[in-house]
């Protein structure tokens, strides 16, 4: 670097080479004439040798080209304004670089520069150019000391993987620390893992991954566009120490290509070292390859010539050799030739350049790959080529382990369906993907949002779906006890009604009290039959059914049974006390009790001795239940938050009427109320004379009845996360009215059928011993009947 420059001052003041002449006994040497001032200057290689030298040179104003500084800097204008070069700069690379990386569907790398012009440049513009364009976050930026300490490399190694999955490194580093870090990354055991894209210095070289090839296999190349001068091979391939005296350095060039040692009068030979014949070849007796920048340095040279003809023809018209305008030379003049140059170079591409003396970027693209399937050996193949767009030909592309699918260097994985990525705050390529569980669906891959109300995500939470809707059906299992209950419930319930009209004035239908068992028997119907209301479909008039009939048969019924038991209880302890018949037990009065106590208008007890006011009747409870429907018209609804379990998969939408299990169970309320008032009373009736049959059946109905229903109500409210709620409460509160309405007519009713249908010879007596057990007891109204005895 300081030869060159003080190759530069020299040039620019105009001295002689004195440095290179060398005299016998250090005379100074002899001039015919003062030397030719330099009028442009063909280089430098480095672009920090470069920088320096243009430093220098734009200070005596000559313009320079260089045939391989390709740093960014250098395209300044500003500093560098004498400054041209014949190869694109690494700007033009790195964009080159970036696009291959876009290409592969990378998105997550780091960078490797050697200290200095050329790589810390070239990796700075390819992180602007990556962030310019966006999709490629840089995981680390590593740099590479001139003067590396033991172990440097293997830090660099450790380092690069701190991120493991930023698996390819851009790197611009010179030949030396390309090979160092191979060889530290074999050494890690990470051959295969790291994912090279190198600059125009590693190139399509041999010499970075010799012995190391199974290191550098998949490595992806950058160089400018070159070809092969054939004219220059035939020409260097003849020079020897003969015909090539001018060239000062070729002495030098073939000690290094023969490995030989040349001699001359009063040195001295080394005896280890083989004596150069002068007789070698050049491609004869030692490897030949062109060098890769021939190309660039033909055009280079010229470029100048081309510059300084136009300007011999421009500013010399018709005049042979230099005239007056050209003689000194004036650089800036020469500076604009330069500038204006346009022909077709060696290789046949045009040579040119822009307002800052950059060429064009033309770039070729190789990859290092295996041959014969040996990561041992290996070269490079061209898979592309770089012209401001990108050619790649990815199908070409081959990777370590033969595979052929390009590795992965991300920071993350896509996401699968049904998850959104979850950004790492500061780093734009790299997420965390995260569910879109629940009742969440994917809106786009950084959005979850929850379904609608009414429907359910898909199984992979990319999009919702309505809710199936259930309800209990007439062909569902659920509905088949239920329903073969009530049907034969109702047959029976038929059969009693029907035989105790047909034998109304019998003495066992009269002693059962004809106008309560009527009653009695309707509620047990009514229950029946509100089990086909709770199975079909809900609609308006469904819905309206239930309200109107499921509180109604068990009202019914239970107020009948506790009139009756009532009766017993007051007829009896009255009798204990006096001949004198209790108020409130004939047969009207029971009717107006029961109907009271149906349409909830009087209190359980009425004073003794006073009838009262006759409480309104069923039409009032009528008139009260049309009015709630007018003021709350039935409908169904369909509840999807009843069974929205937290598996989406088994959440159902339920079509039901619009009474929740709360309305359900108070619509209950009053009847249970009814049912243990009345078991009160069978408690306390329980000592009545043997004689009166219907207490102890009563008694034990009250029992069956409480315990059926304090089986129901855990099973009812027990169930209701359950995802067969619907059909589990249903069946369980329809099973439970029909026990409850079996067992009442099971012990009330059915012995008595049995004894009118297939045992009429009986009435008789049970009539005679009826009457003879009421004599004892308080003497009934006149007109009215008590229950018969056994």
């Amino acid at each position: 670097m300081l030869y060159a420059l003080d190759r530069a001052l020299t040039a620019g003041r105009g001295d002689g080479d004195e440095a290179a002449v060398r005299c016998p006994a250090r005379r100074p040497p002899l001039r015919a004439a003062p030397p030719e001032r330099v009028v442009a200057v063909v280089g430098a290689s480095a672009s920090s040798v470069s920088i320096m030298v243009a430093n220098v040179l734009r200070l005596f104003a000559i313009p320079q080209i260089s045939y391989a500084s390709t740093a960014p800097e250098l395209s300044d204008s500003t500093r560098y304004d004498f400054f041209s070069r014949v190869v694109p700069p690494d700007s033009y690379q790195a964009q080159a670089m970036v696009d291959i990386v876009r290409a592969l569907g990378w998105n997550y790398v780091s960078t490797l520069a050697s200290e200095g012009n050329y790589g810390e440049s070239g990796v700075e513009a390819f992180v602007q150019i990556s962030r310019e364009a966006g999709g490629v976050c840089i995981a680390q930026s590593i740099k590479i000391p001139r003067e590396p300490k033991p172990g440097e490399f293997d830090k660099v190694i450790r380092r690069l993987m701190e991120t493991p999955n930023a698996r390819g490194i851009i790197i611009f580093a010179n030949e030396d620390d390309i090979r160092r870090v191979l060889e530290a990354a074999r050494q890690a055991n990470l051959t295969g893992h790291f994912l090279w894209v190198g600059s125009d210095s590693w190139g399509a070289k041999i010499s970075p991954v010799l012995n190391l090839e199974d290191v550098a296999v998949g490595a992806i190349t950058i160089l400018p566009k070159r070809a092969s001068i054939d004219g220059f091979d035939q020409y260097f391939m003849t020079r020897s120490l003969e015909n090539n005296r001018r060239n000062i350095w070729f002495a030098e060039f073939w000690e290094e290509n023969f490995n030989c040692k040349l001699t001359s009068s009063g040195t001295q030979s080394d005896d280890s070292t083989r004596k150069c014949t002068g007789e070698e070849r050049i491609g004869r007796d030692s490897a030949y390859e062109q060098e890769g920048k021939v190309q660039f340095v033909i055009d280079a040279v010229y470029a100048i010539a081309h510059a300084l003809h136009s300007m011999h023809q421009a500013l010399c018209p018709g005049h042979t050799g230099l005239c007056p305008a050209m003689e000194p030379t004036d650089g800036r003049t020469l500076l604009q030739y330069i500038r204006a140059v346009r022909f077709n170079g060696s290789a046949g591409t045009p040579v040119m350049f822009n307002e800052n003396g950059d060429a064009p970027g033309r770039y070729d693209i190789f990859q290092y790959q295996a041959t014969n399937g040996s990561a041992g050996s290996g070269g490079y193949q061209a898979v592309g080529q770089w012209a401001e767009t990108l050619r790649l030909d990815v199908e070409a592309l081959q990777w370590s382990g033969d595979l052929r699918e390009v590795p992965a260097s991300q920071c993350s994985l896509p996401c699968g369906p049904g998850e959104r990525k979850k950004m790492v705050k500061g780093v734009p390529c790299c997420w965390h993907c995260e569910a879109c569980d629940g009742y969440r669906f994917q809106v786009d891959e950084f959005t979850c949002e929850a379904c609608p109300g009414h429907m359910r995500p898909t199984r992979n939470h990319t999009g919702c779906r309505p809710t199936p809707v259930v309800r209990l059906s007439w062909a569902s299992p659920w509905a088949a006890p239920p329903l073969l209950l009530a049907v034969l419930g109702i047959m029976a319930t038929t059969t009693v009604v029907a035989t105790f009209v047909r034998h109304n004035n019998t003495p066992i239908v009269r002693a059962s009290g004809r106008e309560l068992s009527y009653v009695l028997l309707t509620g047990i119907f009514l229950i029946y039959a509100i089990t086909f209301l709770m199975v079909a479909e809900p609609g308006a008039a469904v819905c309206a059914g239930r309200r109107l009939f499921l509180g109604l048969g068990t009202t019914l019924s239970y107020s009948a049974l506790l009139t009756k038991t009532n009766r017993i209880y007051r007829i009896f302890e009255q009798g204990k006390r006096s001949v004198t018949p209790p108020p409130f037990i004939s047969p009207t009065s029971q009717l107006v009790i029961t109907f009271s106590l149906t349409s909830v208008q009087v209190g359980p007890r009425a004073p003794k001795g006073e009838s009262g006011q006759v409480p309104n009747t069923v039409l009032l409870q009528v008139v009260g239940v049309m009015a709630w429907l007018g003021a709350q018209p039935p409908h169904s609804v369909i509840d999807y938050e009843e069974q929205r379990t937290v598996d989406p998969e088994q959440a159902r939408g339920v079509l039901k009427c619009d009474m929740s299990d709360l309305s359900l169970i108070g619509c209950l309320g009053y009847s249970l109320l009814l049912m243990v008032t009345c078991t009160v009373y069978a408690i306390k009736a329980r000592g009545v004379p043997e004689t009166f049959n219907e207490a102890k059946p009563i008694g034990f109905t009250m029992y069956t009845t409480c315990i059926v229903w304090l089986a129901f109500v855990p099973i009812f409210f027990g169930t209701a996360q359950s995802a067969e709620k619907i059909y589990i409460q249903t069946t369980t509160l329809t099973v439970s009215l029909s026990l409850s309405a079996s067992v009442s007519l099971g012990m009330l009713y059915v012995p008595k059928t049995y004894v009118i249908l297939f045992h009429p010879e009986q009435n008789v007596q049970k009539r005679k011993r009826s009457l003879k057990a009421t004599s004892t007891a308080a003497a009934p109204p006149k007109g009215e009947d008590t229950e018969a005895p056994k």
